[in-house]
């Protein structure tokens, strides 16, 4: 799915089918972390089941007042610990669709806002 062309000097993510995200013009297969100036990669995300707050130190690390988790092709939630230890922090955590991140990435990036994107990209059974 292509999204929109992009004119802005920030990253945004220009459009993601299954097993890739595309930031501007970098094709991305492996779960990473998105701002609107940085990429962070590798990222140790790779699923939500074993999804731990050290795994989500780097997202914390950019000092965002939002974090997306897009955790895949479908909506899955982390643990309630993880959750309430990033609330904790009065960071603003949103979890949905790897898809449904990368428009809202986007749209508060447009906005200007400290949005931090950490994308789970799921790769297929056998890699």
């Amino acid at each position: 799915m292509k999204f929109h062309q992009d004119r802005t000097i920030a990253n945004t993510v220009s459009g993601w089918r299954s097993g890739e995200i595309v930031v501007g013009e970098r094709v991305m297969r492996n779960s990473f972390i998105l701002t609107a100036e940085e990429i962070v990669t590798p990222w140790s995300g790779r699923s939500v089941a074993t999804l731990t707050l050290e795994d989500m130190a780097p997202v914390l690390a950019l000092a965002p007042t939002i974090i997306l988790l897009g955790t895949g092709a479908c909506i899955d939630f982390p643990g309630a610990e993880l959750s309430a230890a990033i609330l904790a922090r009065g960071i603003g955590f949103e979890v949905m669709d790897t898809p449904a991140a990368c428009r809202t990435f986007n749209i508060l990036v447009h906005e200007r806002r400290p949005v931090a994107a950490a994308l789970i990209i799921e790769t297929p059974s056998g890699d």
